[in-house]
């Protein structure tokens, strides 16, 4: 559900109608969205879907089409009309990093800070190191840290200037998967202390919904929905988002009345009523947190995959040709392929679309 744009005292950053690209096409079209004061949002989409184009655009690197851009309740785009990047007071954090390797770590995060007096700057640098755990790496080269560090470096430069926006493009992407969590939590943690605002591209889910406030779900340059992370994945506002936000499935099923559905998994009812009419053919989301063991159950459909995760094990199951499934169970219950399960649907959010 896009967030209305009347509150115009409360959002650092609007974004109305903006439409932009390369040459004379457009890569994102109409695309509106705001944000908080201290809030962090996300730009999340598959490849080519427009997140970087739009970054680029708050960044100041890529003029409007058509559309506005207001930082602070000042116009900072419009077409024919770009405020440079330099003036806008927006941070950028970048996915290699860009440090300078013949300077210091003390150096590269003060290399913006042009008009603090020396014991100035010295003092902010040294109270940036801080706030990112770096303290005792002043006087080393980038080379001597690891990955994690790096970022960490970049994230400190950015700050040191005390934008009004900080805008991280890929951050973590060349890190493991385990650092990226934690990294990911770290600069939360960070960027909330300081309440500075942030704008993240990613295509990882798991690092959006840890990290924002706010996402936007991208699709062939238009935001499909622009939401808190749990409404994203429990009440999408399309088959789009229902399909890429989390796991799961489709299966096919048929209306009963306004909030009931009638699937091979049974009768399932849910919090919303959908106003088809009685027996409309319908596309049922089922998410692996749907479907619960139940040894007195009569539904036993078959395991055709195992997927063992330490404690979680992730099974699909086949009820026939047109309905599979996928549950998740504590990985003490450990069923074998071929074998018949009892199971029940337990859906609370009811999540349907009609066939088309």
């Amino acid at each position: 559900m896009m967030q209305s744009l009347n509150q115009a005292d409360d959002w650092l950053l609007e974004v109305n109608n903006m439409s932009c690209g390369y040459g004379d096409g457009s890569v994102v079209k109409d695309v509106s969205f705001a944000l908080s004061h201290g809030d962090i949002g996300c730009l999340l989409g598959p490849s080519g879907c427009g997140k970087s184009t739009i970054l680029r655009a708050l960044a100041g690197f890529l003029p409007l089409n058509t559309g506005e851009i207001s930082l602070q309740g000042t116009s900072i785009s419009l077409p024919g009309k770009t405020l440079a990047p330099e003036k806008r007071r927006i941070g950028m954090v970048f996915q290699d990093y860009a440090l300078f390797p013949h300077l210091t770590i003390a150096e590269n995060v003060g290399f913006g800070l042009r008009s603090e007096s020396r014991s100035e700057k010295k003092q902010k640098v040294a109270e940036l190191l801080e706030v990112v755990h770096l303290q005792d790496l002043a006087n080393n080269y980038p080379h001597e840290l690891s990955g994690g560090q790096q970022q960490r470096v970049a994230l400190a430069r950015a700050l040191a200037p005390e934008p009004t926006l900080i805008l991280l493009d890929e951050p973590f992407s060349n890190l493991d998967a385990d650092l990226r969590r934690r990294l990911s939590l770290d600069v939360r943690e960070i960027l909330k202390t300081l309440g500075i605002s942030a704008i993240l591209v990613t295509h990882d889910q798991q690092e959006a919904f840890a990290m924002c406030d706010q996402v936007a779900v991208l699709k062939d340059g238009g935001i499909q929905q622009w939401d808190v992370p749990y409404n994203l994945y429990h009440e999408p506002a399309n088959r789009f988002v229902a399909g890429f936000v989390g796991q799961g499935g489709f299966i096919p099923g048929k209306t009963l009345g306004p909030d009931t559905i009638e699937s091979e998994l049974g009768v399932i009812r849910g919090n919303r009523a959908y106003r088809w009419e009685t027996g409309t053919l319908v596309d049922v989301l089922i998410r692996p947190d749907d479907i619960v063991y139940d040894a007195d159950s009569d539904l036993k459909p078959k395991v055709v995959e195992k997927t063992f995760a330490g404690t979680s094990t992730l099974y699909r199951f086949r009820c026939s040709e047109d309905t599979e499934f996928e549950a998740l169970f504590r990985s003490h219950l450990d069923f074998h392929l071929g074998e018949y399960v009892p199971v029940r649907v337990e859906a609370d959010h009811l999540i349907a679309f009609e066939r088309t």
